[in-house]
């Protein structure tokens, strides 16, 4: 029996081993492909030099301990601390990201996994076939690296229940023998769990009924979470710090998005919108022209001597980030101008924003200060409703917003049923919902 237990502790321990160097891998894989896959390649050298054992490069260079931690943390340091760094500074003229908020074990999972790849050259000569053939993209990849992680959880537990079962029902063996007892030892372990729950019946029965419940209830909740998007940002072809422009240099929203009081879209700026500052300034920073020269590229702008327009022009694409779907109708110009409402209660305080738009979650949005507290998930249904529940169009009589609109709405009220205004008054405001901005077809097509 003891014999059998050491086994099956060795293998439990065995598989907790494979399982955190299978998370690890995956933890180097997801992070490889968030932070460095846009200009490194394992093997092949691109906007960025390979990383194929580039900490055995660093180290016979020369390099000084820890300097290529330092180095993806923040290279200029690491350049002016290391003359190997300085040297490797000047292998492009593209400068290199900051990665801050990598810790030495993540970078470490990073490198463990660019190390780990096959070299494509050195493959069979049906490897690429096989490749393309059995192929996934990022996201799939990404997905199948998690879902791994689970399966090899399950198993672990799966084999530590089966491992502590089992001598669970030897020593309940042994026991019986000691004490004369019949035992049980010629039945298969599901004739003794039928035994068992006969035996238990009503509580099994209580179980399976609580079990059923709750895994209905899952369900249903489940599908609360289908739409939501809290939290998504798209990568962006320019890195745009919306805390500078907006923030330090005040620059007014409108300005960029000068559609967003006349049009259903608040539109995005154009490339020209862009030059009318960046003819002017192209950077302080190698990071800053870096990106102000993909500006110039879209442009078709020569930025050498006094400048040039050269006809030869290149599109950003831009990513879509707040995306409703097909039936639902929104209109930037009728909340903005019209209703008043601010775009930070939306998009939140973008003047402090660093990264690129996002859909906020509605608990940043609630820190935002002005902001009508809600509860909702950001860019749902519950949320919309909320805040038209909310929203005050006017306090008081809506005749003193001296809107042409507003004025017009106030004359068919009393015109047509004053008893009804009257009670719209009662709380002392008039929101969006008394105006209609409840009705389904005020949203949806």
């Amino acid at each position: 029996m003891f014999r059998n237990l050491n086994k099956w502790c060795f293998r439990a321990v065995t598989l907790v081993f494979l399982a955190g160097t299978f998370s690890s891998h995956a933890q180097g894989d997801a992070l490889f492909k968030a932070k460095c896959a846009s200009c490194h390649q394992p093997h092949k050298n691109g906007t960025g030099p390979k990383l194929y054992q580039v900490r055995q490069k660093w180290t016979d260079g020369g390099a000084k301990e820890g300097s290529i931690y330092q180095w993806v943390n923040n290279w200029q340091s690491a350049a002016a601390a290391d003359p190997y760094a300085q040297t490797v500074s000047a292998w492009s003229p593209t400068a290199m990201s900051a990665f801050p908020d990598l810790k030495k074990e993540d970078i470490d999972a990073i490198l463990d996994w660019v190390d780990a790849q096959p070299d494509p050259a050195t493959a069979p000569a049906d490897g690429g076939a096989t490749g393309a053939a059995s192929g996934t993209s990022t996201e799939e990849t990404e997905e199948g690296s998690l879902a791994w992680i689970w399966i090899i959880l399950g198993i672990i537990f799966t084999v530590v229940i089966l491992a502590v079962g089992g001598v669970r029902r030897q020593l309940r063996i042994a026991s019986e023998e000691s004490e004369g007892k019949e035992t049980s030892e010629g039945m298969t372990y599901g004739e003794e769990f039928r035994s068992w729950a006969w035996k238990n019946r009503k509580y099994v029965g209580f179980g399976s009924l609580v079990i059923v419940i709750s895994v209905v209830v899952s369900l249903f909740l489940g599908l609360y979470s289908i739409g939501v998007v809290e939290e998504y940002q798209p990568s962006q072809p320019i890195a745009f710090p919306h805390d500078v422009h907006a923030g330090t240099n005040g620059i007014d929203c409108k300005y960029c998005h000068n559609s967003v009081t006349k049009s259903k879209s608040a539109g995005l700026p154009t490339v020209n919108v862009c030059m009318n500052c960046h003819k002017q300034i192209n950077g302080r920073t190698p990071e800053q022209q870096a990106q102000i020269a993909k500006i110039y590229d879209a442009a078709g702008w020569n930025p050498e001597g006094a400048g040039a327009y050269t006809g030869k022009t290149k599109p950003i694409v831009w990513n879509k980030v707040h995306v409703l779907p097909d039936h639902v109708y929104f209109n930037h110009s009728q909340h903005v101008v019209v209703g008043g409402v601010d775009c930070k209660q939306c998009h939140g305080d973008m003047a402090k924003m660093k990264e690129t738009a996002k859909v906020q979650p509605v608990s940043e949005l609630n820190k935002v200060e002005g902001n009508i507290p809600l509860t909702k998930a950001t860019l749902t249904m519950g949320w919309c409703i909320e805040c038209h529940g909310a929203k005050e169009i006017s306090t008081g009589s809506i005749d003193t917003k001296n809107d042409g609109y507003y004025n017009e709405i106030h004359k068919r009220l009393l015109n047509n049923d004053k008893s009804l205004y009257k009670k719209y008054l009662e709380d002392g405001k008039v929101t969006v919902s008394e105006l209609g901005g409840w009705e389904c077809a005020k949203c949806h097509y």
